[in-house]
């Protein structure tokens, strides 16, 4: 079995990073008309949105190191459910970056990289603190989405709706996280995520 897992893992990777992510669910913004924006608007929105699509390459990474060791077989389904949904996200905003005319971050294999072993550490603290970070990994992210709803431009319906999917959906892992039995962390490893979560939001707002 060992094998298959290692195949299925590259796999994951693989398409996270140089495959067109696919979804189940219509895109949020499939029904909503695209808005007339200023270059200085479209520039905000297409950045804001690739901030979005880096955050779901770094979940892809971060579910797939936590689901490498976590102990419970249950712990371990809930995650690659929530990862599928994340897989979605991808699509969304990837989708959302080319309507845009814009690009993804060229950095996302770095970010990957890093969100991995931060997962994989996460899941070899034991089950109850790999669910508690991603509750707060969620927490956080959720937090993110509330703030683009916020700056992004007024008329961008299309972002708009993609992004409040987004926040239903992390909210929703979040509680899920929570129900299978997350500790909470402790302040400082959650100021140090944040910390961490700002330099990536910084960085691939413009790269």
């Amino acid at each position: 079995m060992l094998p298959d897992r290692v195949i299925e893992n590259v796999d994951v990777v693989l398409r996270t990073l140089f495959a067109p992510a696919q979804t189940v669910r219509p895109y949020p913004d499939s029904d909503v008309a695209e808005a007339e924006m200023s270059e200085e608007e479209r520039q905000h929105a297409l950045g804001l949105m690739r901030v979005n699509h880096v955050g779901e390459v770094c979940a892809q990474a971060l579910y797939q190191g936590q689901s490498l060791t976590a102990r419970d077989e249950t712990n371990r389904a809930a995650l690659q459910h929530a990862a599928q949904e994340e897989v979605e996200h991808l699509a969304w905003t990837e989708k959302r970056i080319q309507d845009l005319g814009g690009r993804t971050s060229l950095l996302n294999p770095v970010w990957y990289a890093s969100s991995l072993a931060v997962g994989v550490a996460a899941g070899m603290l034991g089950d109850k603190w790999n669910l508690g970070f991603l509750e707060e990994t969620e927490h956080q992210v959720t937090r993110h989405l509330e703030e683009h709803l916020q700056g992004l431009p007024e008329q961008d319906a299309k972002s708009r709706a993609i992004v409040e999917q987004m926040r239903t959906d992390e909210m929703k892992h979040a509680h899920m996280a929570q129900e299978f039995g997350a500790a909470p962390l402790p302040k400082p490893v959650k100021d140090v995520m944040a910390a961490m979560s700002k330099v990536m939001t910084t960085i691939s707002y413009k790269i």
